[in-house]
């Protein structure tokens, strides 16, 4: 078991070695940005802690991150309970969020598909799903970046296998893209 100070040093190496990704933060930033300016909507999926995620930023573009500002279209596919439940039950997990996809997702929206392994089923189905309504995707993703970074058109990969670290870095990322839509 690793001691707090360990953790904190464990965060700060993936920190360091997240400079990697510089170039595909931005570049997944200018995305959300032209979807948002062109009135499209962010759809946001994951599973677990990347459920939580995807509530917690879909929350900071409709409320607010640190302006006030006009609330931006964003929406979490993880948080009706009612179609989660129902379609596992009557289909299967594996096309949970590509069924909402498909009743809700128009050509020019984006897609940021969150799943630290970047191999979840769920995820996999959901992108090629947004693919096939012309939809952007964002592949927010950990380690080496399993298929999740083959099938995104802009695919942001933490450089780290610990679960708890990638899912930091992925809010840190989150938080930035939020920053950066405050000006509309």
């Amino acid at each position: 078991m690793n001691t707090f100070p360990q953790v904190v040093d464990e965060h700060l190496a993936v920190l360091k070695r997240l400079d990697t990704q510089y170039e595909a933060i931005q570049t997944a930033g200018q995305l959300i940005l032209a979807t948002l300016q062109a009135g499209g909507k962010l759809l946001l999926c994951g599973n677990g802690g990347s459920a939580a995620d995807s509530q917690h930023i879909a929350t900071e573009f409709v409320v607010r991150y640190h302006n006030t500002r006009r609330a931006l279209p964003a929406l979490a596919l993880t948080t009706d309970t009612s179609i989660l439940t129902a379609h596992t039950n009557d289909f299967e997990f594996d096309t949970v969020f590509s069924r909402q996809i498909e009743a809700l997702g128009n050509k020019g929206d984006c897609l940021i598909a969150i799943s630290t392994s970047g191999n979840s089923p769920n995820i996999l189905s959901a992108v090629r799903a947004a693919q096939q309504k012309g939809i952007r995707v964002i592949g927010l993703t950990g380690g080496s970046g399993g298929q999740l970074v083959g099938i995104s058109d802009c695919p942001v990969v933490v450089p780290s296998a610990v679960t708890a670290r990638i899912q930091e870095m992925h809010i840190l990322i989150a938080h930035w893209w939020c920053e950066q839509a405050d000006i509309l």
